[in-house]
């Protein structure tokens, strides 16, 4: 079986791709030019430490480097998560237990079941699957979150004004922001295998993996995501919620909170 080839000669001809994008952006006038630059420039560096960074910790196969990578993953995904969430009191709080909940349950259940093994070299990838679809999906969450209490927000306050709990005032949003945060998973499952062939199997059968195996394992992903991705944003808008309300259940400004 042949293998990929990658070296600096051939990734410098694919930088060509980047600059379709550069070009896209300048002829449209979309002021992304210095964005696509930049994130290429921080995608190699951090690729690159990250990667000499797995291969020390690989190489160790130690329960507590593995435990500090995930930490490591899920504290820089309920960062970036959290700045999705602005204007939102406490969302990197809020990010942090949503996602830190999310991976342990999966991964709970993944090694439990005897999916994968507690060793780095799976745990630490599964782990950052796992961290950023949550993230993904806290950071659609909150979104509508703030989108939807400005769009509704005379029905809240009729609601509030006749006795009901901010809960049952913001059941609606609340259920849409959930629905958010988890609809992306749940169109990229629905056409797995029709229109895109998922990272994880095709790695793993460019590895050489039996494609039956490696099919399993694609659809063990899938459940994960999808669990992860629920219990994620159903954490996270449930903990948020309450931010958009005062100490006397009133409904505050978009200023305020």
């Amino acid at each position: 079986m042949n293998s990929l080839t990658v070296s600096p000669m051939t990734l410098s001809i694919t930088f060509l791709l980047v600059l379709i994008g550069i070009f896209i952006s300048y002829k449209e006038k979309l002021g992304l030019e210095k964005d696509i630059i930049i994130t290429v420039i921080r995608a190699i560096i951090q690729l690159t430490v990250v990667g000499y960074a797995l291969s020390y910790i690989f190489g160790l196969n130690k329960g507590w480097a593995t435990l500090g990578m995930i930490a490591v993953i899920v504290f820089n995904a309920a960062w970036n998560a959290g700045q999705r969430g602005k204007g939102i009191n406490r969302s990197f709080q809020y990010s942090l237990v949503a996602i830190a909940l999310a991976t342990t349950v999966t991964l709970c259940v993944l090694v439990f079941s005897g999916s994968i093994q507690f060793t780095p070299s799976q745990m630490v990838p599964i782990t950052g699957m796992i961290a950023g679809n949550a993230m993904n999906a806290i950071g659609l969450a909150y979104r509508n979150l703030n989108q939807l209490f400005t769009d509704r927000r005379q029905s809240v306050v009729e609601m509030l004004a006749l006795g009901a709990k901010p809960k049952t005032a913001s059941s609606d949003i609340l259920r849409l922001a959930i629905q958010g945060g988890m609809q992306p998973t749940i169109d990229s499952v629905k056409t797995v295998g029709l229109v895109s062939l998922p990272g994880m199997m095709s790695g793993l059968m460019f590895a050489g993996v039996d494609p039956a195996k490696a099919i399993l394992y694609q659809i063990m992903v899938s459940f994960m995501l999808i669990s992860t991705t629920g219990l994620a944003s159903f954490t996270a808008t449930y903990l948020a919620y309450r931010e958009f309300f005062n100490d006397r259940y009133q409904l505050l400004t978009k200023e305020a909170h």
